[in-house]
C-alpha cells in the first residue's frame, strides 16, 4: 500500500492545539506518514515549547526558528525555509490551520510547489480587513483544495467567495477535540490552588491583538478597564509576550503592576490556562480561540472587540462583544457575570471531540482515490 505523506505547519500556540488533534487522528492510519513543521513564529517557551510536552505532539521534523518580526519579514523567512523542507519531505498534502502568518506562508509555499493544501478552520470572517488574520484567512481559503469548517457561517462565506461545494466540509472544531481530551489532565494541575483562587470568584484575562495593545492610548484604555474590573473581583492576567513588549515600550509596565487586585503572571501552559478558564466567573479576552473554548465550557466570555469571525459563539454560545474603549459597558457585563445573570449558551453542532477524525477520514479517502 502506497504511503500517504502529510505535513502540517504551525507556528503559534493555537495552531498546535489543533495540530495535536490531527496528529492523534492520523495515528489510526498505518499508511499515513504525518509530520510537523514548526515555523518558530512564537518564541516564548510557555506559549510554545511546553505545549508540545503537554499535548504529546510529535516533535517537529523541521523548526525554522523565524521568531518575532514584522509579518512581512516573518513571511519572507518562512517561505525561504519551507521550500527546502517541502522538497525533502515531498508531501502529498500540506495541512494549514487557523489564521496566522504561518498559515498563509505554508499554504502559499505549497501551492507554488504544486502541493495540494487543506485548510483547517476555513471560512471564518470578521469583516474587518484591518486585522492581519482576516487577510490570512481569505488568502489561505483561496489557495486551498480542501476546506474544513467549524461552523455554518464559514460554509456560507466560502460559497459567497465562489468556492465550490465539493471542496467544503463542515466537520466541527479541532480545538474542542483537544480541550475534551485534556480537560481531566488540566484539572490535575490544581492551578486555582496555586494562585489562591476560588471557583467562579475571579476573572481570567488575556490580550494580544494589535487593536488593543499596539498603541499607547489603546493600552492605557485597557489598563483603566482592568483597574475598574479589579474593584469587582480578582483578575488573573497571564501576560502575552506582545502585550509585555508593548507595556515596556510605552513605559506602562509599572502602572499595570501597581493595580490592586490585578494578578499579572507569566504566560501559562495550555493545561494550566485551561484549568483557570474552566472555573472563571468570566473570561475577558481578544482571542478568537478562547471565544470557542469558553462557549464549550459554558463560561461567560467578554471579547474586547467590535467584530468576531466566530459568530456562533455569540448566537449560540456564551460570548459577547464589547470594544475595550467602552469601559462602562464592559464593567456592567463583568458585574452581570458575577451575579450569575449571563446568558446560557449551548454547544454548537459537531463540537463533539471527533472533528479531527472526520478530517482524517475525508483526506485519507480522497488522497487514496487520487493516487
Amino acid at each position: 500500500m502506497k504511503r500517504i505523506k502529510i505535513v502540517s505547519v504551525g507556528g503559534a500556540r493555537p495552531n498546535f492545539v489543533k495540530i495535536a488533534a490531527l496528529a492523534r487522528a492520523f495515528e489510526q492510519y498505518e499508511q499515513v506518514d504525518f509530520q510537523i513543521i514548526h515555523t518558530g513564529q512564537h518564541y516564548d517557551t510557555a506559549l510554545d515549547g511546553v505545549i508540545f510536552e503537554q499535548l504529546q505532539i510529535p516533535a517537529p521534523k523541521y523548526h525554522l526558528g523565524v521568531g518575532s518580526d514584522t509579518p512581512n519579514r516573518q513571511m519572507a523567512q518562512m517561505l525561504s525555509g519551507l521550500e527546502p523542507a517541502y522538497l525533502e519531505l515531498s508531501p502529498d498534502l500540506v495541512i494549514v490551520v487557523g489564521d496566522t502568518t504561518s498559515t498563509l506562508a505554508a499554504a502559499l509555499a505549497a501551492v507554488k510547489m504544486n502541493i495540494p493544501v487543506a485548510h483547517v478552520e476555513a471560512g471564518l470572517r470578521s469583516g474587518d480587513r484591518t486585522m492581519p488574520e482576516e487577510i490570512n484567512r481569505i488568502l489561505a481559503d483561496t489557495l486551498s483544495d480542501f476546506l474544513f469548517v467549524t461552523e455554518q457561517s464559514g460554509v456560507d462565506h466560502l460559497l459567497y467567495q465562489g468556492i465550490t461545494t465539493d471542496k467544503i466540509f463542515l466537520v466541527g472544531n479541532c480545538m474542542i477535540d483537544t480541550l475534551i481530551r485534556c480537560r481531566k489532565k488540566a484539572s490535575e494541575t490544581q492551578s486555582l490552588k496555586r494562585f489562591g483562587l476560588l471557583p467562579e470568584n475571579y476573572a481570567l484575562a488575556t490580550f494580544h491583538r494589535p487593536s488593543n495593545v499596539d498603541a499607547k492610548s489603546d493600552l492605557e484604555v485597557l489598563i483603566r478597564l482592568l483597574a475598574a474590573a479589579g474593584l469587582a473581583l480578582p483578575v488573573v492576567l497571564p501576560l502575552h509576550p506582545r502585550m509585555r513588549d508593548c507595556l515596556e515600550r510605552f513605559g506602562l509596565t509599572a502602572k499595570l503592576a501597581s493595580l490592586e487586585n490585578i494578578h499579572v503572571i507569566d504566560p501559562l501552559g495550555y493545561l494550566e490556562f485551561l484549568d483557570l478558564m474552566a472555573h472563571a466567573a468570566i473570561v475577558i479576552t481578544d482571542s478568537g480561540g478562547i471565544q470557542e473554548e469558553t462557549t464549550f465550557l459554558g463560561v461567560p466570555c467578554l471579547t474586547l472587540r467590535s467584530t468576531t469571525e466566530r459568530p456562533v459563539t455569540i448566537t449560540l454560545g456564551t460570548n459577547e462583544l464589547c470594544p475595550a474603549g467602552d469601559t462602562d459597558t464592559a464593567i456592567s457585563k463583568i458585574r452581570q457575570a458575577i451575579s450569575g445573570n449571563w446568558k446560557k449558551g449551548a454547544i454548537p453542532d459537531l463540537w463533539d471531540g471527533q472533528s479531527a477524525r472526520r478530517i482524517a477520514d475525508i483526506l485519507v479517502k480522497k488522497l487514496t482515490q487520487s493516487s
